[in-house]
């Protein structure tokens, strides 16, 4: 993910609370005591209506609470909007379930070695590039290089496809290139080691209608937001060879969970967001809603990991990876993530490492959007 805090732009997640029949972003805190405005905790008979000791509320305090209100009041649809809560699930079919030790595997050789992988090691990036192949191949996908040039180095992305070979295509993708001189665990070689196990699943389960799995090289500066990200070359030749897109899921860092509190954006504590970071975020614009409506109920049909979401403006740090070229294209895109900087203090340091990911919660991440993109791939 590019690091935009030398221009930080925080990207914002969802809440939750798992019951059946409930959203899983309702407005409950990780405790579960109710934090809506107007409803009453257990115990607090006097803020329901009863007198509080004393005697009644005074004018000044009966102000006060209605001026809150009507402050409160519209952050709090707001946060309802952007959050997007769903009611139902879709189910998953019985089947292979993705196994936390290949997950841990996969991301110890592409966070490991000697060599970072990026443009800097090109002998690096063909490993990984040749690691990628080779594991799409194994599980069935039809695969092909997609060559070009960024920095005047020879780059490539690779693809594979499983089900049909027309129709609308449902396009899953993740960069595989590092920030820096750095391990790059979590970002993003989780996100690859989700993308192999996703293609290990569709390989075995097969799947109704299109579905192409993308590793794109350059996602990071110095070519973010540029013509020569991985992604921005696999969107254009999407379009410009007439493919039909159904929508895009990118999966951008999806290791890091923790019972800590786990942001730091006023936007996320307004709208009443958890505080911790044992879940995993759907982000993107507003007319993405409806997707991150399903790929939500994919995840509650699929795994016991709440899934919440973001459908709003792009300025609050929305488009930081590589959805951004696909909704360029006019495509339907989101991003998977466990939120990155705003939860991972390792984010971008030395220390982002595969020891501190959450091996069986990314098991949990695949399973979802393994479910997602069976469904969304059979309309």
């Amino acid at each position: 993910m590019y690091d935009a805090r030398n221009g930080a732009r925080p990207v914002p997640v969802g809440h939750w609370r798992h019951r059946e029949g409930e959203d899983v972003g309702d407005e409950r805190s990780a405790e579960g005591t109710s934090v809506v405005p107007g409803e009453v905790a257990p115990g607090d008979a006097a803020t329901a209506g009863e007198p509080a000791a004393g005697g009644r509320l005074g004018r000044r305090t009966r102000l006060g609470l209605l001026a809150a209100g009507a402050v409160l009041a519209p952050v709090a649809l707001v946060g309802l909007a952007v959050r997007q809560p769903v009611r139902g699930l879709l189910p998953m079919a019985d089947g292979p379930r993705a196994e936390p030790e290949l997950l841990r595997r996969h991301v110890e050789f592409l966070a490991g070695g000697d060599l970072p992988r990026n443009p800097g090691h090109p002998g690096r990036l063909r490993e990984v590039a040749e690691y990628v192949l080779e594991a799409f191949a194994a599980a069935g996908g039809r695969v092909e290089v997609q060559p070009y040039t960024a920095g005047g180095t020879d780059q490539r992305n690779v693809i594979a496809r499983f089900g049909a070979d027309r129709g609308p295509r449902v396009v899953v993708g993740a960069h595989y290139d590092v920030f820096g001189d750095l391990p790059g665990a979590d970002d993003n070689a989780s996100g690859v080691a989700g993308l192999l196990e996703l293609a290990r699943l569709l390989g075995e389960r097969g799947v109704e209608g299109a579905v192409e799995l993308v590793a794109y090289s350059t996602e990071e500066p110095p070519f973010f937001g540029t013509a020569e990200m991985g992604s921005a070359v696999h969107a254009a030749g999407l379009k410009a060879g007439r493919a039909r897109v159904r929508c895009m899921i990118c999966l951008e860092m999806i290791g890091y969970f923790t019972d800590d509190p786990a942001h730091h954006s006023p936007l996320m504590g307004a709208a009443a967001y958890p505080r911790h970071g044992r879940f995993i975020a759907v982000v993107g614009r507003w007319r993405d809603r409806g997707l991150a409506r399903t790929i939500k109920r994919a995840f509650r049909g699929a795994t016991e990991l709440p899934a919440c979401s973001y459908s709003g403006p792009t300025s609050v740090g929305a488009d930081l990876s590589d959805q951004r070229n696909y909704w360029r294209q006019g495509w339907e895109a989101v991003m998977v993530t466990d939120t990155g900087h705003l939860r991972n203090p390792n984010y971008h340091r030395e220390t982002d490492t595969p020891g501190t990911l959450d091996h069986d919660a990314m098991a949990g991440v695949v399973d979802g959007v393994l479910n997602a993109v069976q469904h969304l791939a059979a309309r």
